[in-house]
């Protein structure tokens, strides 16, 4: 069963307040409309429509998703014909029409869907009305409702694409959701376990309650990396990609930089991936006297490939000499630009050891580091 995806976003949002519309605003760390595509990643092509004013806030959205960006239309229901459209010329057997404002939503609702599309023309998620409804006049109670058979409508809503297709063509407009226009055309619509997780934000308190619970799925890792270097004759030491003047130089396969070592094994820790010598053998001659930034850089570039941005750096240098404080902003900027990353994130610091063992008699230099990683 090939699925196509629709993800509505030309929306503007107005209640949900802020500068820009709410789903390109900021929860647990990412837009709206990202969370939302990710949850959809994998399931098969996905459109998501847009505000033609909103091209650099969707792009940013779906960097590195396979997603393809179309400009909606004066209304819902035009925003999801022009969905469907961008569709037709590769036609999926179903398609899942969600709103980008549902960023929580889970796998198994949006699975629920897809398993009533199996044997029914549309499928959408629901969840029983259990308080009891009022009307109201004038700041008073009016009168009741019964609420037996009452549900609130979710999203993602499921239909036979080519059904939906049609129906939408047929569709004068105006419709609350694609239930409505299904049913118009004599759709039958399964409905399928909604989640109370699977919020609609709306008004600016839903933020909040959305950062709660995306921040129970986010991924955070952290490592640890420490390493130890001696010293040897010679006029300078290398630390964090930096020439340090000293009466000794550190001793190592490559370069020796001890710094940057621990840095590149702590970012290789939280991806449980081992040490630079897992990666880089110190027993290969190709490594003889390398650059540490080749290995820093391979770390980086393996957590990006993972997923991962990098929350920050915290490194510790240990030693009684050299002072590391006169050059800590010079190797702070070097490694933000080897890590491509906002020096902001990064603390180089130093303290000795009191005297006290191999660093405290200034026979070699040690280094402590942390590394925050978060899924992106």
């Amino acid at each position: 069963m090939q699925i196509g995806i629709i993800i509505v976003a030309a929306g503007r949002g107005t209640r949900a307040g802020g500068e820009l519309p709410k789903q390109w605003q900021d929860v647990a760390g990412q837009s709206v409309a990202r969370w939302t595509l990710k949850a959809f990643a994998g399931r098969g092509p996905v459109i998501m429509v847009i505000h033609p004013d909103d091209q650099a806030e969707a792009t940013a959205a779906a960097r590195d998703l396979d997603v393809r960006l179309v400009h909606g239309g004066a209304d819902r229901s035009a925003s999801v014909r022009a969905g469907l459209e961008a569709l037709a010329s590769d036609k999926p057997d179903k398609v899942l029409i969600h709103d980008v404002a549902r960023p929580c939503v889970t796998p198994a609702v949006i699975d629920a869907v897809l398993s009533a599309l199996e044997t029914h023309s549309g499928a959408a998620p629901a969840l029983p009305v259990t308080d009891a409804l009022w009307t109201g006049d004038a700041g008073l109670v009016s009168g009741t409702r019964d609420r037996a058979g009452l549900h609130r409508a979710q999203t993602p809503q499921g239909f036979d694409f080519a059904k939906i297709l049609a129906a939408h063509r047929a569709h004068p407009g105006g419709a609350a959701d694609d239930v409505a226009v299904a049913r118009a055309a004599g759709m039958d619509v399964a409905i399928v376990p909604g989640d109370e997780a699977n919020l609609k934000i709306t008004a600016p308190e839903d933020f909040s309650r959305a950062t709660r619970q995306l921040r129970g799925q986010m991924d955070i890792r952290l490592g640890n990396g420490f390493d130890v270097h001696a010293f040897e004759d010679g006029s300078h030491v290398i630390l964090c990609g930096v020439e340090v003047p000293h009466t000794h130089k550190l001793k190592g396969h490559s370069d020796a930089d001890v710094g940057m070592h621990a840095i590149t094994d702590a970012i290789y820790g939280a991806l449980a991936e081992g040490d630079i010598g897992r990666h880089f053998p110190p027993s290969d001659p190709q490594w003889k006297g390398a650059a540490s930034a080749i290995f820093l850089r391979h770390a980086v570039d393996l957590a990006r490939s993972r997923g991962f941005a990098i929350g920050n750096i915290d490194l510790t240098l240990i030693c009684e000499r050299p002072k590391i404080g006169p050059h800590a902003a010079e190797m702070t900027l070097k490694m933000s630009e080897i890590m491509d990353l906002d020096s902001t994130r990064i603390s180089i610091k130093a303290t000795t050891s009191e005297q006290l063992g191999f660093t405290g008699r200034e026979e070699g230099i040690a280094a402590l580091a942390t590394a925050t990683l978060v899924a992106s």
